[in-house]
């Protein structure tokens, strides 16, 4: 039995997650189900896709990872499973699977539409349940990805909005926004090396350095630090950045030498 992992825009309200969970168990009994997050944004293709390229390295190699956030459910957008060298990954094809396989990393790429795999009937609202979920079980269980569908070439993919640098001067956007109201920029760690006392602006604020740690700023002041993705986050001492700056996903931020 493999580990099935799922990452949803479902949240915990309804009953979506733990009717997908029991499809599962239901046709792979005994299988190990974790839940990645079930809290992304609805319909932020881009988030989910954030989220499972940042989680993938963390499981054992053969992990099967669902991951449906997915905006164009019942219209002719694939059922996309992908073969890597470390797990595999299960979802529609709309980018979300895109940031967590890079093509160095693929093995190989299948439309599933093999039927005899899906629940019947199937919902147009609900592939979750009647695709994705069945289709993890019969992974889990030691179905091959071959037998799921044809292999295609290439995928749906997204692209994270790359940062500008002219000398000392980076100028990113914010890309994701987290449960505490953190704002991660699209800023690597390694471009802030070559930068001395940096000053970062986003908005009407100024953060002096990046610190070493969220403590580092009086509470309820902002601090920049870089998070545990290895990118530059603005974050608010003991509060939301996102409330007190008023900013949003593609909110600019520069970062330049003080």
């Amino acid at each position: 039995m493999r580990l099935v992992t799922l990452t949803t825009d479902f949240g915990l309200t309804d009953p979506f997650v733990g009717v997908m969970k029991g499809v599962i168990a239901r046709a792979a009994p005994g299988v190990t189900i974790i839940d990645v997050t079930h809290g992304i944004p609805p319909q932020d293709v881009l988030a989910g896709a954030l989220v499972l390229e940042q989680a993938l390295p963390y499981f054992p190699a053969g992990t099967v990872h669902v991951a449906v956030v997915d905006p164009g459910v019942g219209t002719d957008r694939p059922a996309l499973c992908i073969e890597l060298h470390t797990g595999v990954l299960l979802g529609p094809d709309n980018g979300v699977l895109s940031l967590a396989a890079p093509p160095g990393a693929i093995r190989r790429i299948v439309h599933c539409t093999e039927e005899r795999f899906f629940l019947s009937p199937r919902s147009t609202t609900f592939h979750g349940r009647d695709v994705f979920a069945p289709l993890a079980a019969a992974l889990a269980s030691g179905t091959g990805v071959a037998a799921l569908g044809a292999e295609v070439g290439d995928m749906e993919r997204l692209e994270v909005p790359a940062p500008v640098q002219h000398g000392g001067v980076i100028r990113g956007e914010v890309i994701y926004i987290d449960h505490f109201g953190n704002l991660v920029t699209n800023v690597r760690e390694q471009m802030l090396a070559g930068l001395r006392r940096v000053r970062i602006g986003i908005r009407d604020a100024r953060v002096a350095g990046v610190s070493g740690s969220y403590a580092a700023a009086p509470a309820g002041a902002p601090v920049a630090v870089v998070n545990s993705w290895g990118l530059l986050e603005i974050a608010v001492r003991d509060g939301s950045a996102r409330e007190r700056l008023g900013a949003g996903i593609g909110e600019p931020v520069v970062v330049e030498s003080a």
